[in-house]
């Protein structure tokens, strides 16, 4: 097997690759041994990039993480509404805050302020000499999926929570000084960073579990869209055991629904509605026992806020669907192997991976009236989110293990075709504080939003609200140096 540091150099030939390198921090380029930044820590911590089923507390108890909380931007600890479970106890919902050290508590005064009084969790970087006793206390460095330098070639390039809201930001002028071929390069390479960030998690992890159960992961965390991500990925884990011994769509769906507290109990008075929640109850009567250790609490799950088409019951079902096909990753890598003109990728995959139910083609949940119109389980929204975040990720990595440079170019080439996907809080934001507010029209391609996404990750995380610092506008000189256009408007 290939060492795992070969795969994790980013794209070298690519300027924006070689930038985002430049930015770690030397003594971590010199040793392994060194302490990483806290950010690091707390992306680390929000994507679970860890060895799940081996985590103990410094007190010897074994951590089970059913989801790692909510990213906070305001005052107060890291992460709000985790869900963690302590040996055998019941599922707890508490903060989690992340320090280097375990002194950062009593450093930053975090024991004396009430917005601290929910923390269930410290978590750090390593063991410390002393802890408090008082706090569960989980130390990362051990626990690690990869090595940190092979970490530090993808944090940051998977999904991150939203930021808050701002002006328009210091990058804007800078952004005015490129011509547009070169904001559509720029936005190209740190698009092609993203997605071999998000490989490098693929590929880590079927070293680990294998190439098929890396896919249905990166399926499942793909359907749980942003608010719920976790729970998918916790289903998504437990993949062989929900799958197995069964090739029928209801069965697979009362598993899923079972498992994930998503199933009522109490259907009455909702005609049809009662009648397919009674045929799930009907399979999932007689196993529920035998899944009784994984069962999920439904407050694990963010059903507020959310569109009608992303209910989490309704991903399910749709998830349940795939699982009941026979050949579904044949068909994904059959669709994968065919040429497709850019303008029939999104429903060239529907089409692939298409799968009909007489229920959930009518109903956004168990509990909706029926629509007055056909709605199919998978949309060209979701398509994109399952192509750009799951299958061409997937298919990178492979492509990155076998060295196979032909495979490299057919994925990025479908990646920087892809039309453009939903827009997000994010982008939005992005685009109002780096584009001088351009509507989302002027991203084409799902691969110049998600270059902006990069973008956004390595240059407005690291600033504060009044963008201190801000490494965009370096970013474009040195860019602006070694790709020059006579074209670019200047002293704008």
């Amino acid at each position: 097997m290939n060492d795992p540091r070969d795969m994790a150099e980013p794209p070298a030939s690519l300027f924006y690759a070689q930038w985002r390198e430049s930015l770690a921090p030397p003594a971590l380029r010199e040793t392994a041994t060194a302490a990483p930044p806290e950010r690091w820590l707390q992306w680390i911590w929000q994507h679970q990039r860890l060895q799940r089923e081996r985590l103990r507390l410094l007190d010897g108890r074994k951590l089970r993480v059913l989801h790692p909380g909510f990213c906070n931007r305001e005052p107060g600890p890291d992460f709000r509404q985790a869900v963690l479970q302590l040996d055998n106890d019941l599922p707890r919902q508490g903060d989690v805050e992340i320090d280097v050290q375990a002194a950062g508590w009593r450093q930053h005064g975090h024991d004396r302020n009430p917005a601290y009084a929910q923390v269930v969790l410290h978590v750090l970087w390593e063991n410390p000499a002393q802890a408090s006793p008082a706090l569960p206390a989980l130390a990362l460095k051990d626990y690690l999926e990869a090595p940190l330098e092979v970490l530090a070639a993808w944090i940051g390039a998977d999904a991150a929570p939203e930021l808050p809201p701002e002006q328009a930001g210091r990058c804007a002028a800078a952004w005015r000084e490129l011509s547009a071929t070169q904001r559509d390069e720029l936005l190209h390479q740190a698009a092609l960073v993203r997605l071999h960030g998000k490989a490098l998690q693929l590929l880590h992890r079927a070293r680990v579990a294998g190439w098929e159960q890396a896919l249905w992961e990166g399926v499942f965390r793909a359907l749980g869209y942003k608010h719920n991500t976790w729970p998918m990925q916790n289903l998504g884990e437990m993949r062989e055991r929900l799958q197995a011994g069964s090739s029928n769509a209801l069965h697979c769906q009362a598993r899923l629904l079972g498992v994930s507290g998503l199933l009522p109990a109490d259907m009455d008075g909702r005609a049809g509605n009662a009648a397919h929640a009674r045929q799930l109850w009907d399979w999932w009567w007689r196993e529920r026992d035998a899944f009784a250790d994984c069962l999920m609490p439904r407050t694990l799950w963010r059903l507020g806020g959310l569109r009608p088409a992303n209910h989490p019951q309704r991903r399910l079902a749709l998830a349940g669907q795939w699982l009941a096909a026979p050949r579904w990753t044949e068909q994904v890598k059959q669709w994968f192997d065919t040429d497709w003109p850019a303008s029939a990728l999104t429903s060239s995959l529907i089409q692939g991976v298409a799968a009909q139910d007489d229920f959930w083609d009518w109903h956004w949940s168990l509990h909706s009236p029926r629509l007055p119109r056909r709605q199919p389980m998978l949309g060209e929204e979701r398509a994109t989110d399952l192509a750009v975040n799951a299958l061409l990720p997937w298919f990178y990595a492979q492509a990155l293990e076998c060295r196979d440079r032909s495979r490299l170019r057919r994925v990025e080439q479908r990646f920087l075709s892809w039309p453009a996907g939903q827009d997000n809080a994010v982008l939005k934001l992005a685009r109002q504080r780096l584009l001088g507010g351009s509507r989302a029209t002027c991203l084409k391609t799902a691969a110049a939003q998600q270059g902006l996404l990069q973008i956004v990750r390595d240059c407005c995380d690291q600033a504060n609200a009044l963008c201190e610092p801000c490494l965009f506008p370096d970013l474009v000189r040195q860019f602006g140096s070694r790709h020059p256009d006579s074209s670019a408007p200047r002293n704008i």
